[in-house]
């Protein structure tokens, strides 16, 4: 079963739940940190890292000499990552997606593929669960093929949770894709459930089973509450404002290890998560 644990905006506790969701259940555990701009969770896991591998992305190289400036390589390119101004042809290595759209239709070969670098995903093993996480390179825009290079990484017959990126975005739809669950995680206040709205709204496209997760839960309004009511968004667990949770926190202490009591309540999480999915399979 892969879950994935994310959020219409950051700073929500997403990597709070993820982190402490993978500790506290007994059975073996992957932990994919698919936030890959600003990854945080092997703060709190302390993880050893075994590999890294530099991940790149395929981008256009022109051989001029072969090249007619004929413009189709730029005509079919609808990011605009190689234009033809005059009788140079010029790639923007950092526009390009990737498609290999420019080097299919040049009809002299005059293009081949070079790499760049986007960043790169480290493997290692903290507390008994298998880790991995990707950092993207200062700069870097395309983050969609550095979370799928992470993403293949999950091994079936495991149990992976993936620390989504905040928001709604490509990178947010790349995480939770093909996912079998969306753990969404808020706060009772009006940022927070306008863009939990929108995540909301992106889970439905996907189609994939979802609850809620209420942090800071007894600050702001009850708004949030009707919300996922009205939709039929059950909420699976609430962690209240606590001065210890936050004093452990800052001191990258897992919530789990600091309170142990909390130990049960993210495995009553779990049951849950694996209660809905088996009944959405049946």
């Amino acid at each position: 079963m892969i879950i994935s644990v994310a959020s219409g905006k950051g700073g929500t506790g997403k990597t709070t739940v993820s982190t402490n969701l993978a500790v506290a259940v007994d059975r073996h555990v992957q932990l994919l940190d698919c936030d890959v701009e600003e990854p945080n969770a092997h703060l709190f896991l302390h993880p050893y890292f075994h590999t890294c591998e530099t991940i790149e992305a395929p981008v256009p190289q022109v051989d001029e000499k072969k090249c007619t400036l004929c413009k189709k390589c730029s005509e079919i390119c609808q990011f605009k990552a190689i234009v033809v101004i005059g009788e140079t042809v010029l790639p923007f290595p950092e526009m390009c997606h990737g498609c290999g759209g420019c080097m299919e239709v040049c009809p002299e070969n005059a293009i081949t593929e070079t790499g760049r670098e986007l960043g790169v995903v480290e493997t290692g093993t903290a507390k008994g669960i298998e880790f991995v996480h990707g950092r993207l390179r200062v700069g870097e825009a395309m983050s969609p093929p550095l979370i799928r290079a992470v993403r293949t990484h999950a091994k079936k017959g495991v149990l992976t949770i993936i620390d989504a990126p905040p928001g709604t975005s490509c990178p947010v739809i790349t995480a939770m894709n093909g996912t079998d669950f969306v753990l969404l995680v808020t706060e009772p206040t009006p940022f927070g459930l306008h863009d939990l709205i929108l995540a909301v709204e992106a889970v439905k496209i996907l189609g994939i089973p979802s609850g809620l997760v209420i942090n800071r839960s007894d600050l702001g309004d009850d708004r949030v509450r009707d919300y996922a009511g009205k939709e039929g968004l059950p909420i699976l667990m609430e962690i209240p404002f606590d001065r210890k949770i936050a004093v452990a926190y800052s001191k990258g202490e897992l919530l789990v290890d600091a309170l142990p009591e909390y130990r049960e309540r993210f495995r009553n999480l779990y049951d849950r998560i694996e209660e809905m999915v088996n009944r959405n399979r049946a």
